[in-house]
């Protein structure tokens, strides 16, 4: 039996909801990245970072490679960075609307008094 497509995407979006990886997602965007850089650019424990890393692995979202004894990230389309710079821009514009709706409540409340 299929999942329903909204279950399918509720479940991506679950995948995705988690801060460290959001923050991986962030970083492979420049490209590819060995985990030293992306330990040092997060701050997390070793094995926190790995296992967030293996969530995004199993999804498709990311692949590694292996140099050596370094394992290198990057994410598996274009699309995924789309998908994150979208992101950053519905946040933008909705903090932009809290900042213009708070600047209101401040003005009322001073011609208030």
């Amino acid at each position: 039996m299929s999942v329903p497509l909204y279950q399918a995407k509720a479940e991506f979006f679950r995948m995705l909801g988690h801060p460290v990886r959001i923050r991986v997602l962030e970083l492979l965007q420049d490209g590819p990245a060995p985990v030293r850089d992306l330990l040092a650019a997060i701050e997390v424990e070793p094995s926190s970072l790995s296992q967030q890393l293996a969530v995004l692995r199993r999804s498709g979202i990311v692949t590694s490679r292996r140099e050596g004894s370094t394992v290198i990230y990057a994410l598996a389309s274009g699309d995924v960075a789309d998908l994150m710079r979208t992101a950053r821009r519905i946040l933008t514009e909705m903090l932009t609307g809290q900042n213009e709706l708070l600047a209101e409540l401040r003005e009322n409340e001073v011609s208030a008094r």
